[in-house]
């Protein structure tokens, strides 16, 4: 069984795995103040263009998530696109700190500067929640990603407001080497007041790195990560993997080889005339299946049911990854002709 399930299945990149091979015998300090930790920032710096922001180490996504969401006021919520990560995929993980999500309907997995508008619009007194930050995510739970107009216009609208915009990039690097996109490290820094970078799921073993920018949140931050359960003793852990692949290309090298397997997955589903559910240029795509085949792909290859499309059809999520091969590519299109073909 090959798995297209997601972008985590294999382990870490070999950059990052001969790295934490060489550094394992060295002794470093606690909780993410050692050497590594503080070059890997200062890479992070660098990439982005600002030196004025503090760059944390996190164990994972729901963590930054919970982490962000925390800075907080008890009464203050966040505004979420309804298919938004926090939303929906960890279990009330933000809301059970006491936040509330506001959740609005966005279009193809982006919140639009208006939803924002209109929320402001019915929030205004005591007796609701006061709305405080706007969650977005780069690229999207559907794939998509943000143009720098787009961005902007939120970031105008959150300065409008006095809300904080915060980013989830788990999947940064997949949209910032898409086709079709136009913000860099340093728009995605400009634009908002804090966001994390994506290892996880971008051959990183383990872990984020948190960039904050606005000075507001800043101090004691990380008394909310180690609340949070989100600081790890052994935090060179993370700083050697991104250290690792920021001295180089490797972080994008590997978010680009992820988008390249899954738009050759596109292509060839269009080969058999399979449409897509949306249209997305990084490395989650939405094949939108006949129920019979989805049954014999699912013999060879592991991926996500997404939700029915009609009674003879099924939106289907495939993820490749910084290890997706031309061969495994080229093993599902044989494959796939055979389904096709077989009675």
């Amino acid at each position: 069984m090959f798995s297209f399930a997601n972008d985590y299945s294999e382990g870490a990149c070999p950059k990052v795995l001969r790295a934490l091979v060489e550094t394992n015998d060295i002794q470093a300090a606690g909780y993410g103040v050692d050497e590594y930790c503080e070059a890997a920032a200062d890479l992070i710096k660098r990439a982005i263009g600002h030196d004025d922001v503090d760059v944390h180490f996190i164990t994972g996504g729901t963590p930054c998530n919970v982490v962000a969401v925390s800075a907080l006021r008890a009464h203050e919520a966040v505004i979420c696109v309804e298919s938004g990560h926090i939303n929906v995929h960890e279990t009330g993980a933000v809301e059970a700190t006491g936040h509330k999500i506001i959740a609005v309907k966005g279009k193809n997995g982006k919140i639009t500067a208006d939803e924002i508008r209109t929320v402001m619009s019915e929030h205004t007194d005591e007796h609701k929640v006061k709305p405080k930050m706007v969650f977005v995510s780069d690229a999207t739970e559907l794939g998509t990603i943000y143009s720098k107009k787009e961005l902007a216009q939120i970031s105008q609208v959150c300065k409008e407001y006095g809300l904080y915009l915060y980013l989830d990039g788990a999947r940064l690097g997949n949209a910032l080497v898409a086709t079709g996109n136009d913000l860099s490290f340093k728009d995605i820094c400009d634009l908002t007041d804090i966001f994390y970078i994506g290892g996880t799921k971008n051959g990183a073993w383990i872990g984020e790195a948190m960039v904050v920018k606005n000075d507001e949140l800043k101090p004691e931050f990380r008394y909310l990560i180690k609340q949070h359960c989100a600081m790890l003793a052994k935090g060179r852990l993370i700083g050697v993997q991104f250290l690792a692949m920021f001295e180089d290309k490797t972080y994008l090298d590997n978010a680009r080889n992820a988008d390249i397997m899954a738009q050759a997955l596109k292509y060839i589903f269009a080969q058999f005339s399979i449409p897509m559910y949306i249209d997305s240029p990084t490395n989650q795509i939405f094949p939108i299946l006949e129920n019979r085949i989805l049954e014999k792909i699912k013999r060879n290859y592991i991926v996500t049911e997404w939700g029915p499309y009609d009674k003879d059809h099924t939106i289907v999520r495939f993820v490749c990854s910084w290890a997706t091969r031309k061969e495994n590519i080229q093993d599902f299109y044989n494959d796939l002709v055979a389904y096709v073909n077989e009675n």
